[in-house]
């Protein structure tokens, strides 16, 4: 659940019986998209708004106290409100999270001296000041909006995700299994350019975690209990018993890795040193950790799970790892994405296990089983990539929206057709941008609140593609 502070804005020459029943009309709406909020009770100011120094005092202790729990604020304006009171109540909380202002509409039937709001001009004065503050914020999409309005519904929405991607963010912990495979100079990456954004990259070296692999009983609770998870997960039949086990084995050792590091996600090595020194393909396990909203990317991609992670805190549903693959036909807005693969289960109509066929024709298929094959199901999508730059010394990233066709193809791992509007200006971008080919993506429609998010939070160097 999204937690946010809310600051209700008043100004004493302004009516403040609108601030009174302003504040209980946001509060409903909050509470009707399961928002947690934090605010003072109504009788600790006038009207339960904030106007004044002692006012933005109350509110700024309010919000410390809750720190730990804030998501970001919500700024909202029955009347013209008071610009320094609000900036005031921000910079002493010292909350650092995003912040939307939202006015309130004046009607046109009710436009005297008792019941005008004043809002749309208070809005601007109000942003004015936390420019001055150097307080980063968000905009509705319309200037003034009605809290009850599908425009406002959107918005705070939109606003949540942001919310939810930049509190991810801060002090992410992820795990790089193994190294680079050394045909994928595409996967290269900053650490150094990640930690100045607050996430640190964990490292293991493959060896330890096939160590400890090798050395698990097939007896061993904890691999049992893993055996019994994959095979509820996945149709498992034609797989060899012993595959199955070994991937229970490795999988013990992954999640080992993961709670002693406190990772939130991971990027595996894969190709070919797993299938050549241990007989099995990651991909299962994979696929499950992602699923379980725990994203893990192949070919240590960081900075594509960085993308997966993100989505997933914008959407609340897994993320995968995807190549941009194929054309479909001669559409220009249509194409494939494609994996092996270690997509979770949750975007397929129906899926199984099965063996990698790319990898199979060098190291031999009885060393590739552990795939979870099948066609990406029909539905928008979000997709987004992250990038470290590492000659301008910053990260950047892109994001869209598209639609998964549901179309069927006679192929092999994890694919689905897709549309993206203006595709090949899309595609036209990421190759002058340099960008790589894989996307991370996620079934739902979070596209604005990740851009707010990157760009207006994090200040990383955005693309949105409309």
């Amino acid at each position: 659940m999204t937690t946010l502070g809310v600051i209700v804005g008043n100004r004493g020459f302004f009516p403040a019986h609108l601030c009174v029943t302003g504040r209980q009309e946001i509060l409903d709406t909050l509470a009707k998209h399961q928002i947690k909020t934090i605010i003072l009770p109504a009788e600790q100011t006038n009207g339960g708004a904030v106007e004044s120094l002692a006012d933005a005092k109350k509110y700024a202790e309010l919000f410390q106290k809750h720190r730990g729990e804030i998501d970001g604020v919500l700024v909202t304006l029955p009347n013209f409100g008071d610009e320094r009171a609000i900036a005031n109540t921000l910079r002493w909380a010292g909350l650092n999270v995003p912040v939307l202002v939202h006015a309130f509409n004046d009607r046109t039937q009710t436009m005297t001296i008792k019941d005008r709001r004043d809002s749309f001009c208070g809005k601007m004065s109000a942003c004015n000041n936390l420019r001055q503050y150097g307080i980063a914020y968000s905009l509705t999409t319309l200037h003034t909006e009605e809290p009850g309005s599908k425009e406002f519904s959107a918005d705070i929405q939109r606003f949540a995700a942001t919310c939810r991607v930049v509190r991810a963010l801060k002090g992410a912990r992820i795990g790089a299994i193994g190294a680079r495979p050394g045909a994928f100079n595409t996967v290269r990456y900053s650490e150094k350019l990640l930690e100045t954004a607050g996430i640190s990259i964990e490292t293991l070296d493959l060896s330890e975690v096939l160590g400890v692999a090798t050395k698990l009983s097939d007896t061993d609770a904890a691999v049992k209990e893993k055996l019994a998870g994959i095979q509820g997960y996945t149709a498992t039949g034609g797989i060899p018993q012993l595959s199955v086990i070994k991937m229970a084995k490795l999988g013990v050792a992954i999640e080992k890795f993961i709670k002693e590091r406190e990772l939130v996600a991971t990027a595996i090595q894969c190709w070919t040193a797993l299938e050549e020194f241990y007989g099995v393909v990651p991909c299962t396990l994979m696929s499950m950790m992602s699923n379980g909203l725990m994203p893990s990317a192949c070919e240590t991609d960081i900075t594509g799970v960085v993308g997966m992670y993100i989505l997933q805190a914008a959407s609340g549903k897994p993320a995968a790892l995807l190549d941009w693959n194929n054309n479909y036909g001669t559409d220009p807005d249509k194409g494939v994405v494609f994996h092996c693969s270690n997509l979770p289960k949750d975007f397929f109509e129906s899926q199984k296990m099965d063996y990698q066929e790319i990898i199979a024709g060098t190291v031999g298929r009885e060393n590739t089983y552990g795939t979870i094959v099948g066609n990406i199901a029909a539905g928008p999508f979000t997709y987004c990539r992250v990038s470290t730059d590492d000659n301008n010394g910053l990260i950047r990233a892109y994001v869209g929206e598209g639609e998964f066709t549901g179309e069927k193809l006679d192929t092999f791992g994890g694919y689905g057709v897709f549309k993206v509007h203006r595709l090949q200006a899309l595609l036209q971008f990421i190759c002058r941008e340099g960008y790589e080919h894989h996307v991370a993506a996620t079934k739902a429609v979070v596209a604005a609140g990740i851009e707010d998010a990157l760009s207006n939070y994090m200040k990383w160097d955005v693309y949105r593609h409309e």
